[in-house]
């Protein structure tokens, strides 16, 4: 069975036969499934009323502590949203009613950013139709092929420098 990426490499053979052309078989393909795993995960959020880095918030909030409460640091640094991007994101996450941003009772100069009910109901309703999205996803991979490709992601990942803090 061939994907259109293999299509690339034969063309590439053909054209330039004395280049390896085959970190693109692996790095186009990454980028295929990346952008379509990207359209099913926002049609979900959209479902929700949410794009990825609001969901993304919210669920590092829910996953984090307790209290459900981070530092707009803290939150950057668990999340996979970018220093640029948490303001901006946070205010309309607490225009929705869904987070709550109050000063730190340990440090005058901070701000906690906690989720309200409606935030934590939100994030408990769509955090099942997100990891269902992503489970039908790779239905076309076994459990133990799953597996082997998480740990080369992960191989990958940190030979890249992205490590766990």
């Amino acid at each position: 069975m061939a994907d259109h990426v293999d299509l690339v490499l034969e063309q590439w053979r053909a054209r330039r036969p004395d280049l390896d052309a085959s970190p693109m078989g692996i790095i186009g393909r990454m980028s295929r499934l990346g952008a379509l795993f990207d359209a099913e995960l926002r049609r979900n959020f959209a479902k929700h009323d949410l794009d990825r880095a609001s969901f993304d918030v919210l669920a590092t909030l829910r996953r984090s502590n307790p209290e459900h409460s981070l530092t707009p640091a803290g939150l950057m640094h668990s999340s996979m949203v970018t220093s640029g991007a948490i303001s901006q994101r946070l205010d309309r996450l607490e225009a929705r009613g869904l987070v709550t941003r109050a000063p730190s009772e340990t440090d005058r100069r901070g701000v906690q950013v906690t989720l309200t009910p409606e935030g934590l109901e939100l994030i408990d309703k769509v955090l099942p139709t997100h990891v269902d999205t992503e489970s039908q996803l790779l239905t076309g991979l076994s459990k133990a092929e799953r597996d082997q490709l998480a740990g080369l992601l992960r191989t990958l990942l940190e030979s890249l420098g992205d490590k766990r803090d």
